[in-house]
């Protein structure tokens, strides 16, 4: 099982979705700790979470660590399947309030000028390439130009 998971595809434009993927990823997770109150622990905060310190540097590293790792090409599918649920999270916690136009649990609304699906599905767009991205490595694998293709 271990090594269906960690086998890829002969793909060679696979790298493509890898390396788009896996850049947003890392550079989304490094600006989490460049700039701790704008996209960290402080927006956590911000959107309803309890320990917003712990999940802001939490998601930061995950975020960071699956980006180095999408880039490689190296564990692709557990690095995708980690950002597809980093994903699934983040447009159920932020989006969805959107699309009804009110706080969703504990997750508090973002003050935007309009509410509804348009709005959601702008305000998505990019976490919603970054989750069928995800699924697509998860699906795939590496491709030919990966260390999973080359060590596995």
């Amino acid at each position: 099982m271990l090594k269906r998971f960690l086998e890829t595809d002969s793909s060679s434009t696979t790298i493509l979705i890898r390396l788009m993927t896996g850049a947003v990823f890392l550079s989304e997770g490094i600006q989490k700790f460049l700039y701790p109150d704008a996209l960290g622990p402080g927006r956590f905060e911000k959107m309803g979470f309890p320990q917003p310190e712990f999940f802001g540097y939490f998601v930061g590293t995950f975020e960071t660590i699956c980006g180095i790792l999408l880039l490689l090409g190296f564990i692709t599918r557990g690095a995708a399947l980690a950002m597809l649920v980093d994903m699934s999270v983040a447009l159920i916690v932020t989006k969805i309030p959107i699309a009804f136009g009110e706080s969703f649990g504990p997750f508090v609304l973002r003050d935007l000028e309009t509410y509804g699906f348009w709005s959601m599905a702008h305000e998505a767009r990019t976490d919603f390439a970054m989750w069928l991205g995800s699924l697509f490595l998860l699906i795939r694998g590496g491709g030919r130009w990966s260390l999973d293709r080359k060590l596995f």
